[in-house]
């Protein structure tokens, strides 16, 4: 095996593995949107009994949905980035949605479910909604993230990276 050629899923495994990442990458979509609906109703309801329901529906969505679809999506996308012909390193986009996916799934555990968490305790304990931005800016930072992320998935801008440019030159023609 060359130093330019990987390990290449068969068609039907890829496209399993596309199905996969496509689902679990609507459903951090979904995820996205409902907690920014609870978010917004938290945030803007004049009801301690509508605040509590909204932001207990976010720490439902948070502890149970959110880690395991974020995972799904990260890891179907790196199977499908190192087992076809995009690589993970060879085109910019993949190369962008990798990471940012890396940051947004790091950003759910450090920030979005301790602030949904610290949100749910204070309205628990009788309390207000400490900030409406703690509920807000998670939701809204990551439905920009997840919008771009599915326009380039889709665009495929900005060309290969240097190591992908390096690798098509270096590979064999095929004709």
């Amino acid at each position: 095996m060359s130093s330019t050629s990987s390990v290449k899923l068969r068609r039907p495994v890829r496209r399993a593995w596309l199905v996969v990442h496509v689902v679990a990458s609507a459903s951090w979509l979904g995820l996205t949107l409902g907690l920014l609906a609870l978010g917004v109703t938290a945030a803007t309801t004049g009801t301690a009994v509508s605040v509590e329901g909204s932001v207990r529906g976010m720490k439902l969505f948070a502890d149970w949905l959110l880690l395991p679809v974020a995972s799904v999506t990260l890891v179907s996308g790196l199977v499908l980035a190192l087992g076809t012909q995009w690589g993970l390193a060879r085109h910019r986009w993949v190369h962008v949605k990798f990471w940012m996916t890396l940051a947004a799934t790091t950003a759910t555990v450090l920030a979005l479910r301790p602030g949904v968490d610290a949100a749910v305790g204070a309205v628990a304990a009788g309390g207000a909604l400490p900030d409406a931005g703690d509920v807000l800016f998670g939701p809204v930072v990551s439905l920009c993230a997840y919008v771009f992320m599915t326009v380039i998935s889709v665009l495929k801008p900005w060309g290969p990276t240097r190591r992908g440019r390096r690798l098509h030159t270096a590979a064999p023609s095929r004709g």
